[in-house]
């Protein structure tokens, strides 16, 4: 069963830094793309990064670049979200979602899997 699970989510200060983990089991996570979301309370899912975890091509959305990193341990079967320099207007709940066709897309309708999602705060 293709399941996803994220964490490290949690409360942060803004200017600080949090890292989401993606964790994948039943199928491999090396020639998918993973994609990270954000959605804010009352707001629509918006993209936030993606990686084809074949090789390792990402993109980010605009409002996050230079900020956040996105990573994959194809031996751990994991995707990684380091988000630094954290804006309040960032809180929401992350989700991690797969995409079985290979190509990094923004569009949330495009992605086959989800996880439950990982709550971020960023709050003085």
């Amino acid at each position: 069963q293709l399941q996803l699970v994220e964490s490290g989510g949690g409360l942060v200060q803004p200017g600080g830094s949090l890292r989401l983990s993606c964790a994948a089991s039943g199928f491999t996570l090396d020639r998918y793309a993973i994609g990270w979301f954000r959605q804010a309370l009352g707001k629509e899912r918006e993209g936030v990064s993606c990686i084809d975890t074949s090789d390792g091509i990402t993109d980010f959305a605009d409002s996050v670049k230079g900020r956040f990193a996105i990573s994959r341990d194809n031996a751990k079967n994991t995707v990684y979200l380091q988000m630094n320099n954290l804006k309040p207007e960032e809180t929401g709940v992350y989700y991690c979602a797969v995409k079985l066709v290979r190509l990094c897309v923004s569009a949330a309708r495009d992605y086959d899997y989800w996880g439950q999602g990982t709550q971020v705060t960023v709050s003085a």
